[in-house]
C-alpha cells in the first residue's frame, strides 16, 4: 500500500469533500458516478471539518440474537485492527439488517472509538446517543437514527463491505463532510492534496465574478468561464502527464 503521510491526510482534511471529488476526476482513474457513497448515508453533524481516515470494516446485526458474542465482545479484537492501519481509523460498519432494526452505535462504543485513535465511523445503518457523541466532537455518518440496541452484535470484521452503495476495504481511505463520504485511491492521494486549493482557485475565476454586487452579462461570464475550463484543462495535463 503506498504510504500516505500525516501531512497529506491534513492537507485532505483543508478541503470539503465534493472538491474532493472534483480533483480526484481530475486523475481519470475511475468512471465519474463511482467511488462515493450515496443518499442513504449523511452526516450526522454536518458542521463538524471534514474527516479524513482509513477504513477498519466490520458486518453488523441486530435482528436477533448472535449465536454467540456480542458488540462488545468483538469491540476488543476490532480496537487491534485500528494498530494495523496506516494512519488514523474510520469505523466503517454495514448493516446487514434490511431495514436496519436497531443502533449500530452509541455513546460507548464511539468514546471507545475515538480514545483509540478512530476519527470517524460510517454506517448504513442507524445510530443513537446522538447528543453525546456530537459533545466528542466524533463525525458519524448514517443512514437513520435508532433508539434501542435490539440484538447487537458483529458478523465480521475486516473483509470487505457495502456501505451506502460503495464497497469499502480495510484500510481504503476515506473523506467526508456534509455532503457526503468519499474514498481517495491511495496512489493518488498525495496528488489529490497537493491540487485541491489550485483547482478551487481555478473555480474562483468565476465566483469571484458571479458573487460580486453589480450587474452581469452572460457575454461577460462566458469569458469567464471559457477561461475556468482553459485552466482546468492545464491542472489536468499537468496531473495526467507528470
Amino acid at each position: 500500500m503506498t504510504a500516505i503521510s500525516q501531512d497529506t491526510l491534513d492537507k485532505l482534511a483543508q478541503f470539503d469533500t465534493p472538491t474532493i471529488c472534483n480533483v480526484i476526476e481530475l486523475f481519470d482513474v475511475r468512471p465519474r458516478n463511482q467511488g462515493y457513497m450515496d443518499k442513504r448515508v449523511q452526516s450526522n453533524f454536518p458542521e463538524m471539518p471534514p474527516m479524513v481516515g482509513f477504513a477498519t470494516t466490520a458486518c453488523f446485526r441486530s435482528d436477533a440474537p448472535p449465536s454467540g458474542g456480542d458488540a462488545y465482545g468483538s469491540i476488543q479484537k476490532q480496537l487491534e485492527q485500528f494498530a494495523e492501519l496506516p494512519g488514523p481509523a474510520v469505523v466503517a460498519f454495514q448493516d446487514a439488517d434490511d431495514p436496519p432494526v436497531a443502533a449500530v452505535f452509541g455513546e460507548v462504543m464511539c468514546s471507545t472509538y475515538q480514545a483509540f485513535g478512530s476519527v470517524g465511523l460510517v454506517t448504513n445503518g442507524g445510530g443513537r446517543d446522538l447528543e453525546q457523541v456530537k459533545a466528542l466532537s466524533y463525525p458519524v455518518f448514517t443512514g437513520s437514527t435508532i433508539c434501542s440496541h435490539g440484538y447487537c452484535h458483529m458478523l465480521h470484521l475486516g473483509l470487505p463491505v457495502r456501505v451506502g452503495g460503495l464497497m469499502v476495504n480495510q484500510g481504503d481511505l476515506l473523506h467526508g463532510d456534509a455532503n457526503g463520504v468519499t474514498n481517495i485511491p491511495v496512489d493518488i492521494a498525495a496528488a489529490v492534496a497537493d491540487v485541491s486549493g489550485e483547482f478551487i482557485a481555478c473555480e474562483e475565476i468565476m465566483l469571484d465574478y458571479v458573487k460580486a454586487p453589480g450587474e452581469k452579462s452572460v457575454a461577460r461570464f462566458n469569458e469567464l468561464r471559457e477561461q475556468f475550463q482553459q485552466e482546468v484543462k492545464k491542472l489536468t495535463d499537468r496531473i495526467q502527464t507528470s
